[in-house]
């Protein structure tokens, strides 16, 4: 084969097209939940492109309704935009987003990992990976626990807008630990998870026996249970991670 032979005209075409659309996409994504329009200039600086790129693509994106340009020149998400995230709300499984952010906590904590969600009064377990380790907390997928005891609990009151503390205390640092509240021999740290608008969909957990978890022990695992929050909530927003802002 030659090494030397030139660059297939129709290969650098097809490249050119793949770099393209991956611009166009992050246009798109260039939007967050808070905005209703956009400058060219605010488009150019969130995508890193050139403004005359951005001004091209998002022509060719209005064409076909995905983007629509203002009377004051600015840019917003058009009728196709929304009919793509209102078919991705429509189809999403909450469980192949979940398990899958679960299985790395848990692998990278070594405990079990768990997400709830609130029902009324009550915390309940949606999704659950068991940790590796032969003595651990058991709880099963579907069980109904209290919502003021616990560290999940108290996330998903707190970030509900319960008032007073520990709730205040708990909105300021973004987690909670608990150390043998609802169980005396089981201790937890908990980050509360995100969707659309910014509406609270759950609360993530590490959770395990308080021999071995200690507050310290916690204290270790706390950037690991907010970056498990954190992406799973862009996971349940629909939105790409490193999106740029």
């Amino acid at each position: 084969m030659d090494e030397n032979k030139d660059h297939d005209p129709a290969d650098a075409g097809a490249e050119e097209g793949v770099v393209a659309v991956r611009r166009a996409m992050r246009i798109l994504e260039a939007f967050g939940v808070e905005d209703s329009h956009l400058s060219l200039a605010e488009l150019s600086r969130r995508t890193g492109c050139h403004r005359s790129t951005v001004l091209r693509l998002a022509r060719t994106l209005a064409l076909d309704d995905y983007l629509a340009q203002r009377p004051d020149g600015t840019w917003r998400l058009a009728r196709a935009a929304g009919w793509l995230g209102a078919c991705y709300q429509a189809t999403f499984n909450v469980l192949e987003v979940v398990q899958p952010v679960l299985r790395e906590l848990s692998a990278a904590t070594g405990e079990s990992a768990t997400f709830y969600v609130r029902e009324g009064g009550q915390r309940i377990c949606v999704a659950r990976v068991e940790g590796p380790k032969s003595i651990r907390h058991h709880v099963r997928v579907g069980a109904a626990l209290p919502l003021a005891l616990g560290s999940p609990g108290r996330v998903l009151l707190a970030f509900s807008g319960e008032p007073g503390e520990p709730y205040e205390s708990i909105r300021r640092t973004g987690y909670m630990m608990s150390l043998g509240e609802r169980d005396a021999e089981v201790s937890s740290i908990s980050a509360p998870v995100y969707g659309i608008n910014w509406t609270l969909q759950g609360a993530i957990c590490i959770s395990g026996p308080l021999s071995r978890l200690t507050e310290q022990v916690l204290l270790g695992h706390k950037e690991e249970i907010l970056s498990a929050a954190s992406r799973l909530s862009r996971a349940m927003m629909g939105a790409r991670q490193g999106q740029p802002r």
